[in-house]
């Protein structure tokens, strides 16, 4: 047992601090996520209703597929301006568009994964559909959409901390190793530059 706390707690501390401040990231990214839905759905159609029909199917891309991307979207900027300033702190080391791709690349796999649930739970004829008797769009509090919303992120998110660990912020790591942990940062900093420091002549002997 004291082994197995000291992997989980000493050895691997620095990812828990790192999924802490992901996590706090990613909880400011849910507010502005659901903020941006609201705001896009009061100022659009119905969410429920058809913008286009898929050729060859009987289903349609519905309003909130449109919303919901544009809340990722929105959420997805602000999510990575945050981790890439203060959760893996890698401003000074690598370009913004160079990190913000991959970024991007990651969370738009999310969102697929995450418009198929979303159409799970909003679809009547899902088994596994937000119940409408309880959910019946009345309040803000009773759309079946906002509930919707909320899942998708608790389902994708720890999904995007791995990737986004493991690919969006691997370059700089891989120059930094201890960077990623923010109690070591400035002593894997000052080893590089010790390391890359001129090494000053030693004085000649007289002979």
């Amino acid at each position: 047992m004291r082994r197995l706390r000291e992997f989980l707690f000493v050895r691997h501390r620095h990812n828990w601090v790192l999924l802490f401040r992901f996590a706090v990231v990613g909880a400011s990214g849910v507010l502005v996520n659901l903020l941006t839905l609201v705001a896009v759905k009061k100022l659009g159609p119905s969410f429920d209703a058809a913008l286009v029909g898929l050729p060859g199917t009987e289903f349609n891309v519905r309003w909130y597929h449109v919303y919901s991307t544009v809340a990722f979207l929105v959420a997805n900027l602000w999510n990575f301006q945050l981790n890439r300033t203060w959760t893996f702190r890698t401003t000074r080391h690598a370009r913004w568009w160079g990190e913000y791709w991959p970024f991007l690349v990651v969370g738009l796999l999310g969102q697929v994964v995450g418009l198929v649930l979303l159409t799970l739970l909003m679809h009547l004829d899902s088994p596994v559909h937000l119940p409408t008797s309880v959910l019946d769009d009345s309040t803000g509090f009773r759309t079946r959409l906002y509930w919707a919303q909320l899942i998708v992120i608790a389902v994708v998110t720890p999904i995007s901390f791995v990737l986004n660990k493991l690919w969006t912020f691997a370059a700089v790591r891989s120059h930094h190793p201890d960077l990623a942990d923010p109690s070591h940062a400035q002593a894997a900093l000052a080893e590089e530059e010790a390391a890359n420091a001129p090494v000053p002549d030693r004085p000649r002997r007289a002979t």
